[in-house]
């Protein structure tokens, strides 16, 4: 176990090092630097995402500062009228001035103690601002995750026992068209129903808590909280119901069509013996075990249309603004932090198979 742990371990690295080659490759290509940005605020003109040059001519700035720019030699376009030096100025305060090569070591030396640096754009350290960020993403994550699995394995047990009965069909039904239906698209009909749309105004539409949340009793906070959640909430889960249902479903069905639950049904055990005591154990497998990955996967996708309709300012808009902003230490920073976790998650989902079914052995099988 332990080799084996160590094993996974060491492969992340080399993991890890090459998304981050890949995204710092596929940036310096990216038009429309945070060079170029700025130069496009203080000529008070726009940054055209095909009109910019490359990252690669921004990654080897040295020198390019001598260049005059009111003969149009300059490689940013937008930055005649700026004298030399104040490009030279931009390009250190963004740390352009050095090439390519050394820019990612350095800033792989920082990811690993843990240094991300500050935001381009916000007087704040990355780490910071995630973590301001994080319970607006932890609120959806989880409560989406707790609500898909409490509502989900339930209901796929109950299909697989009355399989093909009318209840299995209307509900297949209903989790196949909750599948199909868009989250923005249940998220729009909410706010249309219960949140000052056409009809009632039953539940706010803005942010996470209240204004006067810090006011509020213990028990209020509670509820103030889970009103704020209500919708966003409802919108994200909706469609997260099928999958697991009908894994469920299709476990259970598996297992109780083996010889040995004939055999303990023989013995006279009642059903519901036999279904929680022998089955619910070897057709949980998997759904069990995939839990920490569909945790985290509904943790840090970010919901980038819920958060905005909803207001709410998660790290899914977190991370789109980045992009289009260009702000570049929060992009590297959130994936390689979501990097690491993924990957370690995904030794914790194949440590569960192995903690819940001990007859799997990765490690045996040449893992």
């Amino acid at each position: 176990m332990g080799a084996y742990i160590l094993r996974r371990l060491l492969l992340m690295i080399p993991t890890v090092l090459g998304i981050m080659a890949v995204t710092f490759i596929v940036v310096q290509f990216a038009p429309g630097g945070p060079v170029e940005q700025a130069i496009a605020r203080m000529s008070n003109t726009a940054v055209s995402a095909t009109a910019s040059v490359s990252g690669t001519q921004q990654g080897d700035f040295a020198g390019q500062g001598q260049e005059n720019n009111s003969t149009g030699n300059s490689l940013y376009r937008g930055s005649r009228g700026l004298s030399p030096q104040l490009i030279a100025q931009l390009e250190k305060q963004f740390g352009f001035d050095k090439p390519p090569l050394e820019r990612f070591g350095q800033m792989l030396w920082n990811y690993i103690r843990f240094d991300f640096g500050k935001s381009y754009y916000r007087d704040i350290s990355v780490i910071d601002l995630i973590k301001e960020k994080m319970p607006v993403s932890i609120s959806l994550g989880l409560w989406m995750t707790l609500l898909g699995y409490g509502i989900s394995i339930p209901l796929g047990i109950a299909k697989a026992v009355r399989d093909g009965s009318r209840f299995d069909v209307w509900t297949s039904g209903v989790v196949i068209v909750g599948y199909a239906l868009p989250s923005f698209l249940v998220g729009i009909l909410l706010i249309v129903l219960f949140s000052g749309g056409s009809f009632l105004s039953w539940f706010p539409l803005r942010g996470l808590t209240s204004d006067n949340f810090d006011q509020l009793s213990l028990p209020m906070k509670v509820v103030d909280y889970f009103w704020h959640l209500a919708l966003p909430i409802v919108a994200m889960a909706v469609g997260s119901f099928a999958t697991l249902t009908l894994l469920t479903k299709n476990s259970f069905m598996e297992e109780i069509r083996k010889q040995y639950v004939t055999t303990a049904r023989a013995k006279g055990l009642s059903e519901n013996q036999v279904l929680y005591r022998h089955v619910f154990r070897n057709a949980m497998l998997l759904v069990i075990a995939s839990f920490p990955a569909a945790f985290v996967s509904a943790f840090f996708s970010g919901s980038l249309l819920i958060e905005t309709m909803f207001s709410l300012d998660g790290l899914g808009l977190l991370g789109f603004e980045s992009v289009l902003n260009r702000d570049y230490p929060v992009v590297f920073a959130t994936l390689y932090i979501f990097s690491v976790l993924g990957l370690v998650i995904t030794l914790i989902s194949d440590l569960t198979y192995m903690w819940i079914d001990p007859r799997i052995d990765f490690e045996k099988r040449g893992a």
